[in-house]
């Protein structure tokens, strides 16, 4: 099988069973690292609902990137200009980062947003910066949708569970979604490498979180940003005005 990523060739090392009953074969590249199931026809079946029943830490995972992606952005990004949150899911992360005072917009083709309603994205919004989590991984052609993304704007903040080193066995590795059949795209860090170099862009890794930038980060800012779990973002917050108020007002006009 063609590789999704460097279009070298694929080989296949295991199946699994998605949703109690497909039989999948996965297969790996040796060249970037990049791990894909076989085409996906369970897809439909799949995304019955787009966001799956397990997984309870979306509202947990959506509080925690506010804060760690806040201080990304006053570090790295011009904090007053527009940003988009791609497969925004049901708009928590955009309506939470517009309370702490970032210019946010919501797009997902899939789901419903509930509570962002009014901030869909306008392709009139000049992009600073893309956020995106637990989305790489449904990519069914990745290629593709980065690339569009990249159209959007060159600098990309995402997560996604890291293929390790020693690929797991289907029943040892939770990120599989074995259960839900969702996940099609398994990224290493040589794969992530490789697709930043593609587009000559920067890559780093933030332990929980990626950023494809067009700029290079400093040592210092590196390290700024580790220092999240000391309550940093707190202070820099303190910068910014929250858009609760004023979103209400405008929502609140005649239409």
């Amino acid at each position: 099988m063609e590789c999704k990523i460097c279009s070298k060739k694929s080989k296949y090392i295991f199946n699994a069973i998605l949703l109690n009953k497909y039989d999948v074969k996965y297969y790996h590249c040796e060249v970037c690292g990049f791990l894909q199931t076989e085409e996906q026809y369970w897809v439909e079946e799949a995304y019955a609902e787009s966001i799956n029943i397990s997984d309870t830490g979306y509202m947990q995972r959506n509080q925690h990137f506010s804060d760690k992606v806040s201080l990304l952005l006053v570090l790295l990004f011009n904090k007053n200009k527009k940003f988009l949150d791609y497969a925004a899911g049901y708009g928590v992360f955009v309506r939470m980062m517009r309370d702490i005072g970032f210019d946010f917009y919501w797009d997902d083709k899939y789901t419903e947003n509930i509570f962002a309603k009014g901030f869909n994205n306008s392709k009139n919004n000049k992009i600073e910066a893309i956020t995106t989590f637990e989305s790489f991984e449904h990519f069914i052609n990745p290629m593709e949708e980065i690339n569009n993304l990249l159209k959007i704007s060159k600098n990309i903040i995402f997560s996604t569970e890291l293929l390790p080193n020693i690929i797991p066995k289907p029943k040892d590795w939770w990120y599989y979604g074995l259960e839900h059949g969702q996940h099609v795209s398994f990224y290493s860090s040589i794969t992530l490498n490789y697709i930043a170099n593609k587009y000559g862009l920067f890559y780093y890794n933030m332990k929980d979180l990626h950023i494809f930038s067009e700029n290079k980060i400093s040592f210092l800012k590196l390290l700024i940003l580790r220092l999240h779990k000391y309550g940093i973002s707190k202070i820099l917050k303190k910068t910014l005005k929250s858009k609760t108020w004023s979103d209400y007002i405008l929502m609140s006009k005649p239409r």
